[in-house]
């Protein structure tokens, strides 16, 4: 029996060696999580929420560097060009991938530049109209939309943003005309919309949520294929019957310079994956506006991928122009 651990110990300490060095010793010094946004937005905010608790699970600072400008390009061109040690990675949202998809010549390729982490959170946006708007439902808007062609008016925080992208995939699936006015800002939008100068708005439930919960706009539905826990009562667009295979999911990942050695993101997929399994990240990411989803790095890639195909099909078809 003596002898069968010696074996066996002698083996882990083979093993052990024959591991990475980034595998035995990551980190030995701070990570810098960059958030391709300004302060307080859907990224910045779930990528505190996770930043918290992935530094006491490292046990080494996890410090946010908000580098906002450019649709998030600005912030994934500082990511692309670091050292590839895993000690910048950064936060990927649904917006960064149609920032890339509607900028003519990015420089980097979103596609190979980076090495996917893992997928972290996501959720459906809120089709909401003012209270007085005819329309109650996604249905009864797709039957308006088609009697008139064009007469409808729908508003979004900004030419190019998700918002507006998913507004003309919800066109397209419908087969239905609506004029999109454009404002710089969500709370821009909002204001629009209870002005009445607008019918319907596409936007964020963190946005929406306070105001439907006042009854100051009428929610519709929710983009995604999944209803939203705060919102219960509120339908997903599929279950208009109208919409066939519409979904459109806000969502957020992590991820770093392509290179990293894997044994780093393999320690960072499963720690982050840990963290969002915590009740307590899980409530505070839900009152954020989102729901928890984890994945493998390969299948956060893949959703890269497929959401790069997706979106320029989209902006092909409705001949969006490229900035």
């Amino acid at each position: 029996m003596r002898k069968l651990l010696s074996v066996a110990a002698a083996l882990a300490v083979a093993l052990a060696s024959a591991l990475p060095a980034a595998a035995q010793t990551y980190p030995t010094q701070p990570i810098k999580l960059v958030v391709a946004f300004g302060a307080g937005g859907g990224s910045d905010i779930i990528s505190r929420i996770i930043a918290q608790r992935l530094q006491e699970k490292l046990g080494q600072p996890v410090v946010i560097e908000n580098r906002p400008g450019a649709g998030g390009l600005i912030g994934n061109e500082q990511v692309a060009n670091s050292p590839k040690d895993g000690y910048t990675i950064a936060n990927m949202s649904a917006g960064q991938i149609i920032g890339a998809v509607m900028t003519k010549a990015p420089r980097y390729d979103t596609l190979t530049a980076f090495d996917a982490i893992t997928q972290v959170a996501e959720a459906g946006l809120l089709i909401v109209t003012r209270p007085d708007f005819p329309a109650k439902s996604v249905k009864e808007l797709v039957e308006m939309a088609r009697k008139e062609p064009d007469k409808i008016v729908f508003a979004s925080p900004g030419f190019g943003a998700t918002q507006h992208l998913a507004a003309e995939l919800f066109m397209q699936v419908a087969g239905v005309k609506m004029r999109h006015v454009p404002f710089r800002t969500s709370p821009d939008a909002i204001t629009a919309l209870l002005g009445k100068q607008v019918d319907v708005l596409f936007d964020t439930v963190t946005a929406l949520i306070g105001q439907v919960q006042a009854n100051e706009v009428r929610a519709l539905a929710v983009t995604g294929k999944d209803r939203f826990p705060l919102m219960k009562d509120v339908p997903t667009a599929l279950e208009s019957g109208v919409l066939p295979g519409y979904d459109v999911s806000t969502w957020y990942g992590f991820f770093g310079p392509r290179g990293m050695p894997p044994a780093v993101v393999t320690r960072l997929n499963t720690e982050i994956n840990d963290i969002i399994k915590e009740p307590a990240v899980i409530e505070r990411m839900s009152k954020a506006g989102v729901l928890v989803k984890g994945s493998t790095a390969k299948a956060f890639g893949d959703l890269l991928a497929s959401e790069m195909a997706k979106w320029e099909a989209v902006r092909v078809k409705a001949d969006l122009k490229q900035r």
